[in-house]
């Protein structure tokens, strides 16, 4: 037997081994995520329309703008209509805080889950002002664009 003929009934084992491992995590992953949505209750989500379109802080003396599709998660319906009274508010808090940005944050990964989470609590800030709970569950930053 040539050592092909050795190498290449080895390789398919394996690749078959490999194929077969990574179905059993993907079965495994996704019985995981689904689990949690199913006892979480009935999610809504409520978007900002139009995109959310501000400046930003550059560097020097130009300003910078952003465009961006922002989602708020709440749990049940009632609380999307509550969200939906409150839009024009929450709307001005997210555009504030992207105004105090510098252009370094606005631009990284690490930075844009920073922002996110700064509005996130803000929203929920203004929310318990409002309601007196906050209710946004989540936020969710679903398109981000920089110039």
């Amino acid at each position: 037997m040539s050592s092909n003929e050795f190498i290449c009934p080895m390789w398919t084992h394996l690749r078959h081994s490999i194929n077969v491992a990574l179905l059993s995590v993907i079965a495994l992953v996704s019985t995981m995520h689904s689990a949690p949505a199913q006892a979480a209750g009935d999610l809504a989500y409520y978007g900002f329309e139009p995109d959310i379109v501000t400046n930003y802080i550059r560097k020097g003396s130009d300003l910078g703008y952003i465009r961006l599709t922002a989602e708020i998660m709440v749990d049940g319906n009632s609380n999307l209509e509550i969200i939906e009274h409150h839009a024009p508010l929450l709307r001005a808090a997210v555009v504030e805080i992207f105004g105090r940005q510098a252009e370094e944050k606005v631009k990284s990964i690490a930075g844009r889950e920073e922002i996110r989470r700064q509005c996130l609590q803000a929203i929920n800030d203004l929310l318990e002002q409002e309601t007196g709970r906050p209710l946004a569950a989540d936020l969710l930053f679903t398109k981000y664009l920089y110039h």
